[in-house]
């Protein structure tokens, strides 16, 4: 990893130490040490071809070994005992790397540089042979806190290669307008030594999905028939052809049957006679049946 220098900066142990971590990265990236932001100073940017981060560097005061209980807004302690770091009146350590990320945007995005996202992180340096283990990592969105020093720096390095999950936008053109906006151009690499380092030319296109073409069905082809196929199927035909004769065999003897029967008769032919024409008989005076 590149590491840049203000000139004239005055490094505290735990910071040279933080720089030493660094130069023996293989990561690409660019590390700015002790610069200057809207009249606020930060101990570190760091730019990867992924994102950049703002990073406060923070020694202790003696020997402390433990876990390590953080808080955004509460005190700090190692093991249940107050963690006494290098410089105590600098205030609250979340608070200052907080002060130091919105320096730096406001200074890009004045220069009409376009910032993305900056990451922030407090990175405390523990003396060489403590054993110092966070409980937690994460004291905000987008504020975290790393241990690591020379002889562990696990935790620095894996924060380093992947405070930023995005695509590969912090070309070789884009990390020298940032250092010109910054008022780093005196000590910043320059575009061969960012080549170098592993930046690159130009952000690689997005992948985009290509539509599949979807594969044309292909219809499955029947093979030839075995002989014990063949045999089914001629069975079926003479099963269905003896079928059908029995039906018409059964409605022909049927129809036979019904023209054998007479008809039954349902009146008579023989005419009705009518009655005698009515003649009035002639009843004589003290005449019977008249």
């Amino acid at each position: 990893m590149l590491v840049r220098i203000r000139p004239g900066a005055e490094l505290s142990g735990a910071e040279r130490e933080f720089v030493a971590c660094l130069r023996s990265y293989p990561t690409t990236g660019l590390a700015v040490i002790d610069l200057e932001a809207d009249n606020r100073r930060v101990d570190a940017a760091v730019w990867t071809p992924s994102g950049l981060t703002v990073l406060e560097v923070h020694g202790f005061r003696r020997r402390q070994s433990g876990i390590l209980s953080t808080s955004a807004d509460g005190p700090w302690k190692i093991s249940d005992a107050p963690v006494e770091l290098d410089d105590p009146d600098s205030g609250s350590p979340a608070d200052r790397v907080e002060h130091g990320i919105y320096a730096v945007k406001h200074m890009l995005q004045r220069a009409l540089q376009d910032p993305g996202h900056i990451s922030g992180a407090v990175v405390l340096v523990p003396f060489r042979g403590a054993v110092v283990r966070p409980a937690r990592t994460n004291l905000r969105a987008g504020l975290d806190v790393v241990v690591g020093n020379v002889t562990d720096a696990t935790e620095l390095r894996i924060y380093l290669e992947g405070f930023s999950a995005g695509p590969r936008n912090w070309t070789v053109d884009r990390v020298i307008g940032a250092c010109n906006a910054l008022g780093l151009a005196e000590f910043a690499p320059s575009r061969a030594e960012l080549l170098d380092a592993g930046f690159e030319e130009k952000a690689p296109e997005p992948t985009t999905m290509i539509a599949r073409r979807p594969e044309p069905r292909v219809e499955p082809t029947p093979g030839d028939a075995t002989k014990g196929q063949a045999y089914a199927g001629w069975s079926v035909v003479v099963v269905a052809v003896v079928g059908v004769l029995l039906v018409l065999g059964v409605i022909a003897s049927a129809l036979a049957q019904d023209s054998a029967q007479p008809t039954p008769a349902t009146g008579t032919t023989s005419p009705t006679p009518s009655p005698p024409p009515y003649r009035p008989a002639e009843c004589w005076p003290f005449q019977s049946n008249c």
